[in-house]
């Protein structure tokens, strides 16, 4: 007989009593404090060990730099900001967040394809770094600028030539709408030289949710080899380098943790030749799921149970308003299954059920014909995995329901 797969390796946190603890609180008694279901629950002793962890395997001299948009709640950026050495934004929603906190301000930057002229002027006034996405960008930087009587700081953002092998979501190679083509920054660092604005350095991104040692290890030398073919031309010596992140986290069956050896490895043959040719840059590795999405759990109650035509559903109080990814609507093309659990009876008999929310849709599924401990009415299922893109990237104004409760224990 086949043996079936195993779930992505959920070992992060432990049971007690046959009960799921997160932060060391039993579920159901998270719930009491909470006050309520859905809610998501974010273990910061997990946040702290895996930033240790990587700092651990990672060089000395590479800077570590939270992604903001994977999770924005402001008690976790404020975590961060005692933890990282700077932040990276995707809007003026969190730049907010971002300078309530003690982070200097020259180690926070901002990217996007779509900055609004009222962004643009707030991280000009913040005096923080604008990752520019075009040269029509880069010319509005400038109008402010001299409006303002300032010299903001700008990173160009480079889409190159090459895309991020194996990655869940490739954001560089061809034709995208993040960044300027590599072919075209020259002429854009000409023509920078003679605006009232700094050039700090650049950001190359080329992809995110990658697994593959392999694939991350081709991407770090190409992203160093353009990145020091680009700085010949640069006005002046480039103060930054951000090569992104891709740092993937585990899902689904079959899917391992990221092995950071390799990586590691690669990184410390490398940077000592990126240093003598970019002696002024601060090299940055930016990530966000890797760092809080394994610390992460969305729970919410069972409501109902029912059987149709053979099949056993459990209806639940939460759904794909709250946590889209789960749902499968949010990046697969085939949808599969994130590891689910019954939190407060984690071991005993199992029956294969189907978890659906209370949306009048049949794409409300958080699990799919799954085995899972028998269970009934009022007790609790656990979404793992859940960190990260979670609550922030859902559509909690579908069909009007109540909305989900966050808590970082």
């Amino acid at each position: 007989m086949k043996e079936k797969p195993k779930h992505a390796p959920m070992d992060q946190f432990p049971i007690k009593d046959n009960y799921l603890q997160i932060g060391g609180i039993p579920t159901t008694q998270l719930a009491e404090q909470v006050g309520q279901t859905p809610f998501y629950a974010y273990d910061r002793r997990l946040i702290k060990e895996r930033v240790t962890s990587l700092r651990n395997a990672l060089p000395d001299y590479l800077h570590l730099h939270y992604a903001i948009k994977a999770n924005p709640m402001p008690a976790i950026v404020q975590l961060m900001s005692t933890l990282v050495d700077g932040f990276d934004l995707a809007s003026a929603g969190e730049m907010k967040v971002a300078l309530d906190t003690e982070m200097p301000r020259q180690h926070i930057s901002f990217a996007g394809p779509g900055k609004t002229d009222k962004e643009l002027k707030q991280a000009i006034a913040a005096e923080i770094v604008i990752n520019m996405e075009s040269e029509t960008e880069m010319e509005r930087i400038a109008g402010f600028a001299n409006e303002m009587n300032l010299t903001p700081k700008v990173a160009i953002r480079v889409n190159p030539d090459f895309e991020l092998k194996a990655s869940g979501m490739k954001m560089s190679g061809g034709p995208k709408p993040f960044g300027v083509d590599a072919e075209r920054v020259p002429a854009m660092m000409r023509k920078l030289a003679e605006l009232p604005i700094q050039f700090h350095g650049f950001h190359i991104f080329s992809g995110s949710q990658n697994l593959s040692a392999e694939s991350i290890i081709d991407a770090h030398n190409k992203t160093f080899e353009l990145a020091i073919r680009l700085s010949e031309q640069a006005p002046i010596p480039p103060k930054l380098l951000n090569i992104g992140g891709g740092l993937g986290i585990p899902y689904f069956p079959g899917d391992t943790r990221i092995d950071l050896q390799p990586i590691s490895e690669n990184l410390k043959q490398l940077l000592p030749s990126v240093k003598q040719n970019l002696p002024d840059a601060e090299i940055v590795m930016e990530l966000g799921r890797y760092l809080v999405g394994e610390a992460g759990v969305y729970i919410c109650k069972v409501i109902d149970k029912k059987i149709s035509r053979g099949e056993t559903y459990l209806v639940t109080d939460g759904g794909l308003h709250h946590h889209l990814a789960a749902s499968g609507n949010f990046g697969q093309v085939i949808r599969k299954n994130y590891p689910v659990v019954i939190g407060n009876k984690v071991e005993g008999d199992k029956e294969t059920v189907s978890v659906v929310g209370p949306l009048c849709t049949p794409l409300d599924i958080l699990a799919n014909k799954m085995e899972l401990t028998k269970a009934d009415v009022g007790d609790l299922v656990v979404v793992f995995q859940s960190g990260a893109y979670g609550y922030t990237a859902s559509p909690e104004r579908f069909l009007s329901h109540p909305a989900v409760q966050e808590l970082i224990v």
